[in-house]
């Protein structure tokens, strides 16, 4: 027995001896004799070895013979003659090291967790239902199904996922279905479509509409302004370069009026989860009249939070149409970011807004009329039934206007409010973004990844392109709203006709730049453009990450692959190096205490580098952190929904408004200056850092920050905790305790074998695989894998297996 089967094992008995009872209420234990039986239960996946595949296989499904030749990190490289039965063996191959992260998440979306855990996930549940997930992906796999081309990936996607459930027995069940007691469903196109809708949650669901509207009440509009501005005017950084011709926008159509909140326009609440506002992603593309080779270098790491299974899984796919390699999403056919021989592409998130939420007033309490336009209008009612384990049926209506669904009414509001509100979502329409992703797979040029760009709406994406013949290129792409001033910034009449949509930005004039004269293209989550875009856009955006990568690609000349991965792996900390001398000025001397004077000699001395190995981060994060929570003590009102400003709104407001009427700390009696609240929160910060170092050995950053990665479930056994990397977000490295780098790429299209990737995880989904985690140790290290586009029939040193298929 290896000696990572016995530590599985071991955490897997602890687990559901001690944890299990903690986590599900009684009677929610699997059946114990078939769960520990030596011959069925959660022993397989102990001494399962994902290498133990067959070596002919036989699919009635196929049209063709067929080959799944996997190599020694177990990515499989799937070649087949024809388009259904490439995205079959995907279907199957995927589901056979990811099934039950496949499920979780599209029952998640379809708001459906009740079915498996009982009535602790209803609220949940309740929430993917009313935002509109089921309702958005109901709208886009009908369109979907519509495309001929479409149809047969999603559909073949679909029946390999299936092939492979057909053929489980309870001993070949993944251990997490053991754990929780049920069986994988039969597969359905619906849920592709629901694990995109999920994605776009994820990416454009941290909108401000309700914490603005308070903020503007809470501190007037100007002060709002002031510490929230559109576009800030100093160091705008942006995607697009400055001084990039646009089109002229048609601004007649929009309406003329005010959207700035009214007088009762105050949210108390907000019910549902938002997503995390710290993802980061960095992209970016070096010309090659930049590069050591000649050569375009193209880059990507998309940030999202730190999971095991991880959310991306490494696959090739070759076929007469395309012959690609790169990160795919467990659950939806293609390749996502990736590259093939003549070009490579990566993303990262738009930001801009584009949920806008109305406050709805019903005729009466029957809610079968609301009013629009001086009018009663019809709504439409849709009856939700949500199945929970151990427990009846429960339903809910839900009512959809013109505005979108009501998201939450008097029955859904966390018992605070009765206002009804409708939220109006671009990922409620119908869209095919699976025929992007399948364009750009077999893309040979920038035009065809033009074309590509066209059937792409949500989540909006900064999409960027090199190619094999010397090109590079961004876009920002999706279906963004034509928008009059501010309007979606706050919430908005449901009652009247001006607040409707009216049109969409036209694609021809989303942001976009080709082979700019400066040599490279990047995007950090920042602004797409400056002033000067004649259209109205708004959104939460970076203002670090992309100033240090613009910043260093600028001085690096005759770049070469090592230097990207090195950018990608900088841990340089810009807002720190913006505002520790003011801080540090500000000290007192005189009151500083003997076991203080070691933390400040650190701050003193650091270059600022958040390295795993470093001090002085955990002071500065500490008192940084501290010293926000105290000038932003409005922000904690607890009678309504805010968001403090960013690090960087911070930043800005303390160099230039020191004595400002926010400074002081109004949860004191005292009236404090901002060097009060400096020298206060310093102290504070050595006193929080002295108790952590009381119950840790060694103190660093790494071991302060403690980066982990968890498995879907919790459960401890099957998590990787306290990961000795750097980093922070706002940083290039943006890890935090839970978030970050979840794939990193290289790529030089044309140059052969020019290309490295990395993820935190591991192919298989099986804790109990070698090929679970055995990427992080590298990932960790800043360390990257060779990418093998192989050719059919190759011989590779690198190949572990094939398996011939046939019909």
């Amino acid at each position: 027995m290896s000696k990572k089967t016995l530590k599985f094992l071991l955490l897997l008995l602890i687990t559901v001896g001690l944890a299990w009872p903690y986590s599900f209420k009684t009677g929610d234990l699997p059946p114990i004799g078939k769960f520990f039986s030596p011959f069925e239960g959660f022993w397989q996946q102990a001494e399962k070895s994902d290498i133990n595949l067959p070596r002919n296989i036989k699919f009635a499904e196929l049209h063709d013979a067929a080959e799944v030749v996997y190599d020694d990190r177990l990515v499989p490289h799937i070649f087949a003659s024809n388009d259904h039965d490439l995205y079959f063996l995907q279907g199957y191959v995927t589901a056979s090291h990811r099934l039950f992260q496949m499920d979780l998440q599209t029952r998640a979306a379809g708001g459906r967790l009740s079915e498996i855990v009982g009535e602790k996930a209803l609220k949940l549940d309740m929430e993917a239902r009313r935002i509109g997930l089921k309702y958005g992906a109901e709208k886009a796999i009908d369109y979907v199904m519509k495309d001929s081309v479409l149809k047969v990936i999603v559909q073949s996607y679909s029946d390999g996922i299936n092939a492979f459930i057909n053929q489980l027995t309870y001993s070949s069940l993944p251990l997490e279905y053991k754990l929780l007691d049920f069986k994988p469903e039969a597969w359905a196109p619906i849920k592709t479509a629901l694990l995109l809708k999920y994605m776009a949650n994820t990416l454009t669901g941290y909108e401000t509409d309700f914490e603005y509207t308070n903020a503007v009440k809470l501190l007037g509009y100007d002060t709002f302004i002031s510490l929230f501005p559109e576009y800030p005017d100093t160091l705008l950084d942006p995607i697009i370069p400055k001084g990039t011709p646009f089109p002229t926008a048609d601004d007649s159509i929009l309406p003329k009026i005010s959207f700035r909140p009214g007088e009762h326009d105050v949210a108390v609440t907000y019910p549902f989860e938002k997503p995390a506002s710290e993802f980061g992603s960095n992209n970016w593309a070096v010309s090659g009249s930049r590069t050591a080779s000649g050569k375009p270098i193209l880059c990507n790491d998309p940030h999202l939070s730190l999971n095991l299974p991880s959310i991306w899984y490494e696959i090739q796919l070759h076929s007469p149409q395309s012959n690609v390699y790169g990160a795919s999403l467990p659950g939806s056919p293609c390749v996502i970011i990736g590259f093939n021989d003549s070009i490579a592409w990566g993303t990262t998130n738009a930001a801009m807004d584009v949920k806008d939420w109305y406050n709805i007033e019903f005729k009466d309490s029957k809610k079968d009329e609301y009013l629009f336009d001086g009018k009663w209008k019809k709504t439409e009612k849709v009856i939700e039934e949500f199945i929970i384990r151990g427990s009846d049926p429960v339903y809910d209506t839900i009512i959809h206007t013109l505005h979108g669904p009501v998201a939450f009414d008097e029955k859904y509001n966390s018992g605070q409010e009765t206002v009804n509100r409708a939220l109006k979502w671009t990922a409620h329409e119908a869209s095919k973004e699976l025929m992007t992703f399948y364009l750009l797979n077999k893309a040979d040029n920038y035009a065809d990844y033009d074309e590509a760009m066209k059937f792409y709406q949500c989540p909006g994406q900064n999409f960027v392109f090199a190619s094999a013949g010397g090109d590079i290129a961004m876009r920002q792409q999706g279906k963004f709203v034509h928008k009059a001033h501010e309007q979606g910034r706050f919430i908005m009449d449901g009652s009247i006709k001006e607040t409707l949509w009216v049109g969409f930005i036209p694609d021809s004039a989303n942001p976009q730049a080709l082979n700019p004269e400066q040599g490279w293209l990047s995007s950090a989550n920042q602004h797409p453009t400056d002033e000067s875009y004649p259209y109205y856009y708004s959104g939460t955006y970076e203002y670090f990450r992309n100033r240090r990568i613009n910043k260093r690609l600028s001085e690096i000349e005759n770049a070469k692959i090592e230097d990207m991965m090195r950018l990608q792996n900088d841990n340089f900390n810009l807002y720190a190096s913006e505002i520790l001398p003011l801080m540090l000025e500000a000290l007192n001397p005189n009151e500083i205490k003997s076991n203080e004077l070691t933390p400040l000699n650190l701050l003193k001395q650091w270059i600022f580098f958040n390295d795993p190995e470093e001090k002085a981060p955990v002071y500065f994060e500490e008192w940084w952190k501290l010293l926000n929570e105290s000038i932003w003590d409005e922000f904690k009102d607890q009678d309504r929904r805010l968001v403090m400003p960013g690090y960087f709104e911070t930043i800005r407001y303390i160099k230039r408004f020191p004595d400002g009427v926010l400074i002081d700390d109004r949860r004191t009696p005292e009236t404090e200056s901002l060097k009060d609240l400096i020298n206060l929160t310093f102290h504070n910060a050595i006193e929080k850092v002295d108790d952590w170092k009381k119950d840790h050995e060694s103190l660093s950053w790494a071991n302060y920050k403690s980066t982990s990665i968890t498995h879907l479930t919790r459960l401890p056994a099957f998590s990787i905790k306290n990961i000795q990397n750097g980093g922070n977000k706002s940083i290039v490295n943006a890890t935090s305790e839970n978030k970050g780098p979840g794939w990193r790429m290289v790529v030089s299209p044309g140059d052969a074998g020019q290309a490295f990737g990395v993820y935190p995880g591991g192919q298989s989904g099986n804790p109990g695989s070698v090929y679970y985690d055995n990427f992080i140790d590298s990932w960790t290290k800043g360390s990257y894998y060779t990418l093998l586009l192989l050719k059919p029939h190759e011989q590779h040193q690198r190949i572990l297996h094939i398996t011939s298929c046939s019909p």
